[in-house]
């Protein structure tokens, strides 16, 4: 099995080998799930195109990551895109309660 994959028009991993990988992976827009930018953070969640499961199983081909903020470099991996537009969602709202908790905080210094 190839450790590359593409994404066909339905968001669904296909293998490939690694020039077709390659070939299509500086095509941010095409990869990209979601982006969303809550106070001093930004969420991003992407298709990596290379399998991230190095100790077997399905492949880990989606990852979501924080930049800055109060969740900076948090990181969760996905299998599929459904998984990984759930866990865009999922870590937004993790985000926005650290920054609405470290808001609080410094109100009540």
């Amino acid at each position: 099995m190839s450790d590359w994959y593409v994404l066909d028009e339905n968001h669904v991993p296909v293998p490939v080998d690694l020039m077709s990988g390659a070939a299509r992976f500086n095509d941010m827009e095409a990869r990209r799930v979601d982006r969303t930018t809550i106070g001093n953070s930004d969420v991003s969640t992407v298709f990596l195109g290379l399998d991230h499961a190095y100790s077997g199983g399905p492949p880990v081909l989606f990852e979501t990551l924080v930049f800055g903020g109060e969740l900076k470099d948090e990181m969760d991996r996905y299998h599929t895109w459904d998984e990984a537009v759930a866990g865009h969602a999922a870590m937004c709202e993790r985000v926005r309660i650290a920054e609405e908790t470290a808001r609080a905080m410094e109100a009540t210094t």
